[in-house]
């Protein structure tokens, strides 16, 4: 067995155990918050992302594919770059406390999302330590400690969300959505003590590994430049998604409350769903930068497209009998997952264009693999113009939600033959 296969296969089993913790998590908040509290947690959603892509700043990729090259010090790659990350996050921080009360009275419309986006920046350090040591981990292609770091994380949220979110809802259910973003200090803690625990006895960490070395930086912003700026405007796109809705439905006659409602179904409900085969194909792209990478570098093309093809094999392999079951028993999954038939038919009709979105993963990650994270970059940049266009302008035709839809469809449709091009025309 290959190092890749094994590698997936490590991530993909992996990938299963915490996505149905991930999705026991999902149902829990779901039945303790109900549909409002889901709707208000999903309206600062986008935000999360968008910080959560701006503070990471594309440094695990970067240090993923440096580490796989082999061709530096990776304790002083790794520390060397914690510096910059904090006091990056700590600028997020600062700006998040000036805005959170605009952003949520002007822009999100909903007063009750405001302690839930001061939360936010109290995360963001714990998320970007743990995901810049994912990155060594994926580098060196030893995906077990990343595996059992995330199962022994979710455990600890969902324990903590079982006992937390009760307490915080006698105060009302504002508190309970910020202790659910809350609660992720807790089970990012937990990851990065124990991605700790799997550092080689070796990586002995002095003061003189966190000492900036200006050309380690260089090299890693020439990888994470191109791939965060990607990350973002897929985010910033997604910020303005609830705030562009909003704005629109309420203006042609549509009540917050209909908008709260169907935007949680929508993004509480479908999208997960939608989603849960990514962690499949998440696996394999995690696994394919550092062999992909390691390939191209030393001009082994073939060997390098044979690796692509293969990941794109897995990819539909898993999405498209996911899809069929989507399309013919949305009713069956929705009930027993969610005890609610709510928003089947958003299900039945986005899941074949979700197909082509299993495979988007793996040509992204394969061409920041390739060192084209550039046209990644691009890409998705006219993506998100065009889904934005398409969403405000559906979003007009007093169509409810299905203005999101439309929009969504035809953003995956563009980006994921955009990347597939790019990544064949290399070899």
């Amino acid at each position: 067995m290959s190092k890749f296969v094994k590698s997936t296969f490590i991530l993909i089993i992996g990938g299963m155990i915490t996505k149905l913790t991930s999705m026991l998590i999902k149902i829990v908040m779901t039945r303790l918050v109900g549909v409002e509290g889901m709707g208000i947690y999903m309206l600062i959603s986008p935000t999360f992302m968008l910080l959560i892509g701006l503070a990471q700043f594309g440094f695990p990729i970067a240090i993923s594919k440096l580490v796989s090259e082999n061709k530096k010090d990776n304790r002083k790659l790794v520390f060397g770059i914690l510096p910059i990350s904090l006091f990056l996050n700590f600028i997020i921080i600062l700006l998040l406390l000036i805005s959170s009360k605009f952003l949520a009275n002007n822009l999100l419309k909903e007063p009750r999302t405001f302690y839930a986006l001061i939360s936010i920046g109290l995360v963001l350090p714990f998320i970007s330590i743990s995901s810049i040591l994912r990155g060594y981990f994926f580098g060196k292609e030893r995906m077990i400690p990343h595996v059992i770091s995330n199962v022994t994380e979710d455990i600890v949220r969902l324990i903590i969300i079982v006992i937390g979110i009760p307490i915080f809802l006698t105060k009302g259910l504002e508190f309970a959505v910020s202790f659910i973003v809350l609660s992720n200090i807790f089970s990012e803690l937990t990851s990065i003590l124990v991605l700790f625990l799997f550092l080689p006895k070796n990586f002995k960490i002095s003061k003189q590994d966190f000492v900036l070395n200006k050309s380690y930086i260089k090299d890693v912003l020439d990888i994470s430049l191109p791939s965060t700026s990607s990350r973002l405007i897929g985010s910033i796109g997604h910020f303005f998604e609830p705030i562009i809705i909003t704005f629109v439905l309420l203006k042609i006659g549509y009540s917050s409350h209909f908008i709260l409602t169907e935007y949680g179904i929508i993004t509480g409900y479908i999208m997960p769903l939608l989603l849960m085969p990514s962690f499949f194909t998440m696996a394999i792209s995690n696994a394919l930068i550092p062999t992909v990478s390691y390939a191209f570098a030393n001009n082994h093309k073939v060997y390098a497209k044979g690796k692509i093809n293969q990941a794109l094999f897995f990819s539909l392999l898993i999405g498209i009998p996911v899809t069929i079951i989507f399309i013919f028993f949305p009713n069956v999954l929705l009930k027993f997952i969610y005890n609610t038939t709510v928003g089947s038919t958003y299900l039945r009709i986005l899941a074949p264009i979700f197909v082509l979105y299993y495979i988007q993963v793996p040509l992204t990650s394969s061409l920041q693999a390739i060192g084209k994270a550039k046209e990644a970059m691009t890409g998705t940049f006219r993506g998100i113009i065009i889904r934005t266009i398409l969403l405000f302008v559906f979003s007009s035709f007093k169509i409810g939600l299905w203005g999101l839809i439309i929009a969504s469809s035809v953003n995956i449709l563009y980006v994921t033959i955009h990347h597939f091009r790019c990544v064949y025309k290399s070899f």
